[in-house]
């Protein structure tokens, strides 16, 4: 088990879950909670031996999951099938306490542009603005499970976090359980960023070490449902009614 994720699910209310939809890219889960709608999104991701012709299901209980409580729902994050995993961080994302006195309207490329000038900057996970962000760092390393490109393997991290100044990770490593293991490799002075919009925006993540959290907010529920379920990219769903916030516990001055 997480240690982070158990943190995160005990700090969560519960509520009625009304919608679920895995995309090819992006899972969105809806839930009412204190009297809030809201939609939580969490990358897609699937395991090596998904297939619907063969195996066990990628989802265990398809079909019945709006039955369940959402803290319930939830709970899929710990579970050894990576789509059940993004249901539950979906969910989680979804109940989470909205605390946008905490937020401030910035991306995670000018996050890490800002803190990595002259730096030296691990990345875990392959980003859209990779090309751009090598000519604003000291030096940058890419770490990817599959690499492509100038990125590196994955197992690259045990010898490059100790290194790094700057470590940004994707909030899919939350969902694939390696959050923390690659938290107990880094540097202890390093500042770190979790980023992407699987990433929980809550002070949980503060108190294992965290220091700054970029993820997204949905803000146009119906449209963001509509283009997840009809296989949008997170650039299609950010036009669709997604707002990209930073998030820092109010008495710091990372920003």
């Amino acid at each position: 088990m997480s240690s982070v994720l158990d943190s995160l699910i005990a700090t969560l209310p519960n509520g009625t879950v009304q919608e679920i939809r895995i995309g090819a890219f992006w899972t969105a889960v809806v839930v009412e909670a204190a009297s809030r709608r809201r939609c939580g999104l969490a990358s897609t991701l699937r395991g090596f031996d998904d297939h619907h012709f063969g195996g066990g299901p990628a989802v265990r209980e398809a079909g019945q999951l709006l039955e369940q409580d959402a803290a319930n729902l939830a709970e899929l994050v710990q579970s050894g099938s990576l789509m059940e995993a993004a249901i539950g961080m979906a969910t989680i994302n979804a109940l989470l306490p909205v605390q946008e006195e905490w937020w401030l309207e910035l991306n995670a490329e000018e996050v890490i542009a800002k803190h990595g000038e002259g730096k030296q900057v691990a990345l875990i996970g392959h980003f859209p603005f990779i090309s751009r962000l090598h000519a604003r760092v000291g030096t940058l390393w890419v770490l990817e499970q599959d690499p492509r490109g100038d990125d590196l393997p994955a197992e690259a991290a045990e010898e490059l976090l100790p290194q790094a100044d700057v470590i940004a990770i994707t909030g899919t490593a939350l969902i694939n359980h390696t959050f923390d293991r690659l938290m107990a490799m880094r540097n202890p002075q390093a500042l770190v960023l979790v980023l992407g919009p699987s990433t929980p925006l809550s002070p949980v993540l503060f108190e294992q070490g965290v220091h700054l959290l970029s993820g997204a907010v949905v803000e146009d529920i119906g449209s963001v449902l509509r283009a997840a379920g009809q296989g949008a990219n997170f650039r299609q769903l950010h036009r669709q009614g997604v707002r990209l916030v930073t998030m820092q516990k109010p008495d710091t001055s990372w920003l």
